[in-house]
């Protein structure tokens, strides 16, 4: 998507944009807001990790939650006091102006008032009920399951999931996460992980520490 951005769109200094983040909201937060909603949300990245290991293991930036593109519209009129910022390689474009949201997958929650950011939601490929993955459009599966929820009924994505977009960039936070996480994946969960990453990130060293001991 991001090959075609349209103009404009701003740059926000890395300074200002973690203040702008600094009251992002919890897991429950957006569980309290998004609570019967016809779509298959679930909380993404580092907090979904932290949902499956059943505890908070470090600090987190802002809260990443995934949708089905074609639902999105279903998340944003949960949130009529806010407005929705498309994101994409680095730049804001405020509002979600049709070119920046066809040209995009990540959008910010902004509190017009104060211009906290205060959620990052993702607008995922997907074919009706069957989640696509971003990074290969071959990895397919049912929404039910690759999507899980915690003992109070917050959806969060499995954690081999969330391993596999991770393992592209591979930061310190992103190796914390996988030794953190490992431990807890059973066979199955690693098998899955480890097809995954060999069809898009083959070679990948995490592939050696999921192998079978």
């Amino acid at each position: 998507m991001t090959d075609d951005l349209p103009a404009g769109g701003v740059v926000i200094d890395s300074a200002e944009l973690t203040a702008r983040w600094a009251r992002a909201w919890q897991p429950e937060q957006a569980a309290l807001r998004l609570r019967g909603v016809e779509a298959p949300w679930c909380v993404a990245a580092g907090w979904a990790l932290d949902l499956f290991r059943g505890a908070r293991t470090r600090p987190h930036g802002d809260l990443e939650i995934a949708v089905p593109a074609a639902l999105f519209p279903r998340i944003r009129e949960r949130f009529p006091e806010y407005e929705f910022d498309a994101i994409g390689s680095g730049r804001v474009w405020t509002g979600t102006a049709a070119p920046a949201m066809a040209a995009t997958h990540q959008t910010w929650l902004r509190d017009p008032g104060t211009g906290d950011y205060l959620l990052d939601v993702f607008r995922e490929p997907h074919q009706g009920d069957t989640w696509i993955c971003r990074r290969d459009p071959a990895i397919r599966a049912p929404y039910e399951s690759v999507i899980e929820r915690t003992a109070d009924g917050i959806p969060y994505l499995a954690p081999e999931v969330v391993l596999l977009f991770k393992a592209k960039s591979a930061r310190p936070k992103d190796r914390a996460d996988f030794a953190g996480t490992l431990p807890l994946l059973g066979p199955e969960r690693r098998a899955r992980l480890s097809g995954w990453l060999e069809q898009v990130h083959p070679g990948h060293p995490w592939l050696t520490e999921l192998q079978p001991g």
